[in-house]
């Protein structure tokens, strides 16, 4: 169990996709995805693996909740730099979360 202390460490942000590129490099189907997190964190990318539900038209513009402090990831040649979060079902079929109406991005999750 964690500590209500140990859980605030976590920050979860909100951020929009501004760009979706294929990761062909990817052990499994995955995208790239650039988020702007707004003028506090700034741009990051990440690497997800949503390609069964989601396509890179129905992504770009997406607001999504992601956790903006963990320790950068090498993946191939790719640098994640954030975890984008998300509801993950039988065969890895993942389902975003995401506010339900548009926010500012950065605002942090509580």
């Amino acid at each position: 169990m964690l500590t209500w202390e140990e859980f605030e460490k976590t920050e979860m942000r909100v951020g929009t996709i501004t760009a979706v590129n294929d990761f062909p490099e990817a052990r499994k189907p995955a995208y790239q995805l650039t988020i702007d997190f707004g003028t506090e964190i700034g741009v990051r990318k990440s690497s997800a693996q949503i390609t069964k539900r989601y396509t890179k038209e129905q992504l770009t513009g997406r607001q999504i909740v992601a956790v903006v402090n963990f320790p950068k990831k090498q993946i191939g040649k790719f640098m994640s730099e954030c975890l984008v979060l998300g509801a993950m079902g039988a065969d890895n079929d993942i389902v975003l979360l995401a506010p339900d109406f548009k926010v500012e991005n950065g605002l942090r999750i509580g």
